[in-house]
């Protein structure tokens, strides 16, 4: 560059009110990201950013950690006002935020289906970041659900692994019942104050809370109907466990006073956060609603990684996102084993960590087991209002738990808050 350049460059950049290192940053390519969780997101996108940067000297990023909601918040004040300065080049977003943002603000993320070849990844993870075909995301981390049991206080009430392969819902209350019976555990935790069982419950059924036009897909959706009623015969049963907050509801099962939990595979690293129990988990497929075409596989939670188009570094992350997320098997495999990050790369299944036995787990190959559960999730739209959905569900949580209500009418109720609140 020459002393002309540098100084027209310098000159521009104090006549914007802008710091000549700001100014500067685009001839380092320092790309910008924003996410949460500095151990889990913070530090996979760490490792991809290092193993990029053996390539591509030049190459730098600041990686700013926030909380999820003060995040979601911040883009959604700023897109609202119109404001790009100070946004990130990439933003990781809860896959049950992803069609909020992208229907409220099509024109301020990257259309990235254009630029990486999406069928690299589960099925089920792009058609959650796409809009009319078109993927926006690169998808990072499945929330593949299994059931996690300890295998000791099963065994004591007369079930082995086969035993909990192809279930139905009506099969895990009838378990149960004999897991209390024989051992005196409640088979299951369930949150009061949160409906979130009723996600997972619905997309094994390929459905969910709207309509592939966003209307409101409640009352007479035989999908959510039957997730309702599972709930609410959970919150009554004796099988389960009441709780409030995250706290009480993995402190029941992680130490052993409830036999088992229904979640995603990032509860992985939550269950090993116990070495006492190394030996003594399992992990089943999901059950399944009694309707026809529901499987014994599904979803909770998970986020993806999104480029704004108004990115100073836009083409720099791309390349970046497209090389190491859509391509690294070895990096794959590290974020597994160093973070329990469960990717959406199909072709890093058959790495060795991935194949890998877990002694914790009684020697199962825990995530081969999970890939090919996340293969078979049935891809769903989660539409714009799936917060709202699970509020109204929770506001109902008296009437679930007293059965005083038959649960059509709570169906009826949910269903007309919900509207209310989507208008």
């Amino acid at each position: 560059m020459s002393l002309l350049s540098f100084c027209s460059g310098k000159a521009l950049a104090l006549a914007a009110g802008i710091s000549l290192f700001a100014a500067s940053t685009s001839w380092a390519q320092d790309v910008t990201v924003w996410c949460w969780d500095q151990n889990f997101n913070g530090a996979t996108m760490e490792e991809a950013a290092k193993r990029f940067k053996v390539k591509n000297p030049d190459f730098n990023m600041k990686v700013v950690i926030w909380d999820r909601s003060d995040l979601e918040q911040k883009l959604q004040a700023q897109f609202a006002a119109g404001v790009t300065d100070g946004l990130p080049d990439i933003v990781l977003i809860e896959d049950y935020s992803a069609q909020k943002f992208l229907l409220s603000y099509p024109k301020l993320f990257e259309p990235l289906g254009n630029h990486i070849d999406m069928s690299k990844f589960a099925k089920y993870k792009v058609d959650i970041s796409s809009v009319d075909g078109t993927a926006y995301s690169l998808p990072f981390d499945s929330g593949v659900t299994g059931w996690f049991y300890r295998t000791d206080i099963l065994a004591d009430a007369g079930y082995s692994a086969d035993d909990l392969k192809d279930l139905t819902w009506d099969q895990v209350f009838e378990i149960g019942e004999k897991v209390v019976e024989k051992t005196g555990h409640p088979l299951l935790s369930v949150r009061v104050d949160s409906a979130a069982d009723t996600r997972y419950m619905m997309q094994s059924a390929g459905s969910w809370y709207f309509d592939a036009e966003g209307n409101a897909a409640l009352k007479g959706n035989p999908a959510f109907e039957e997730s309702v009623e599972i709930y609410s015969r959970l919150l009554k049963s004796k099988i389960a466990k009441n709780v409030s907050g995250w706290s009480e509801y993995t402190g029941a099962f992680v130490s052993g006073e409830a036999a088992s939990a229904v979640s995603g595979v990032w509860m992985t690293a939550t269950i090993k956060s116990n070495p006492e129990f190394a030996g003594k988990w399992g992990v089943a497929p999901v059950p399944r609603l009694n309707l026809e075409g529901s499987i014994n596989a599904s979803n909770t939670g998970g986020s993806s990684w999104y480029v704004l188009t108004s990115a100073p570094e836009k083409e720099t992350a791309i390349r970046f996102l497209d090389e190491i997320w859509g391509g690294d098997v070895d990096f794959y495999q590290k974020i597994l084993i160093n973070q329990g990050a469960f990717g959406s790369l199909l072709k890093a299944r058959s790495s060795p960590a991935f194949q890998a036995s877990d002694d914790f787990f009684g020697g199962q190959p825990v995530w081969q087991n999970f890939s090919n559960w996340m293969e078979e999730i049935p891809g769903v739209n989660y539409g714009v209002f799936t917060y709202e959905v699970l509020n109204a569900i929770v506001a109902q949580s008296g009437d679930l738990t007293s059965g005083d209500k038959p649960i059509p009418e709570i169906v009826e109720a949910i269903d007309l808050q919900t509207k209310q609140l989507v208008q």
